[in-house]
């Protein structure tokens, strides 16, 4: 959906200024069956090491997400690479996509979800639950297993704004 207003505002809400001064990476998660794909980008991140590894993500509680991966138990977290910040405005929501937010890209349908093949490094993510917390919901799920590419860095959300890594010389 694209909103006529901006989603994300910050204003007066300290917390999510707060949030926002935390540089973090963007990713997309996907979830769903093939008849009922859906994705969100998602920046409020965390893995939390393990045997198995867990992520948990800062999800909305009403959002397709939300609910898909809650229906199907799984989920697939994808990095989100530098240039591919349009990618990242269609999954938010924010950028219109004639055709759907999977449209042009090479998605394979798995038993976690949608994979995007433009986006290489991914983690698969079974044993999904979702609960709601504050304003948002948290999801949570197990990692499975990861796909790793050679990407030489991620793309960055901070303070409403994307950005890449400046490496030293």
């Amino acid at each position: 959906m694209i909103h006529n207003e901006d989603p994300f505002p910050t204003a007066d809400d300290p917390t999510r200024r707060l949030r926002g001064r935390l540089g973090s990476s963007v990713t997309v998660i996907t979830s769903g069956s093939p008849e009922k794909r859906t994705g969100l980008t998602v920046s409020s991140l965390v893995l939390i090491d393990g045997a198995p590894g867990l992520v948990l993500a800062v999800v909305g509680p009403n959002s397709d997400l939300y609910d898909a991966a809650a229906t199907t138990g799984k989920f697939i977290v994808h990095l989100v690479k530098p240039g591919q910040s349009g990618l990242a405005d269609v999954f938010a929501g924010i950028r219109p996509s004639p055709g759907g937010i999977f449209a042009g890209l090479t998605v394979d349908d798995t038993a976690w979800g949608p994979v995007i093949g433009e986006m290489p490094t991914r983690a698969y993510c079974s044993d999904a639950k979702s609960e709601p917390m504050g304003w948002s919901g948290i999801l949570t799920g197990t990692i499975d297993s990861v796909d790793f590419d050679d990407q030489p860095e991620p793309l960055i959300h901070y303070r409403g704004s994307y950005r890449r890594l400046s490496t030293p010389e």
